[in-house]
């Protein structure tokens, strides 16, 4: 199934563009979502957390991901 992934913040940096086009399994999970692109590109690993949200809301690790849906990688945050 074809995703098409909206990066935020460092994220963003890593991968060098806003937004990421992803082909990944039917029935892709968040986890497995966020597994496959810590082994693309590697630095987002090294992030402290990554959250994933999915229509708007954070997604739970066994969410599972559809081609419709709008589909946000959200690294830390610090305020000020």
């Amino acid at each position: 199934m074809n995703l098409t992934i909206a990066l935020f913040g460092i994220a963003r940096e890593i991968v060098g563009q806003s937004t990421l086009p992803l082909t990944v399994p039917d029935g892709q999970s968040a986890a497995g979502l966020l597994a496959e692109l810590r082994t693309r590109y590697p630095a987002l690993a090294g992030l402290r957390s990554l959250a994933v949200a999915v229509n708007s809301e954070y997604a739970a690790a066994d969410t599972p991901l559809h081609e419709q849906d709008e589909i946000a990688l959200i690294p830390p945050v610090s305020g000020g």
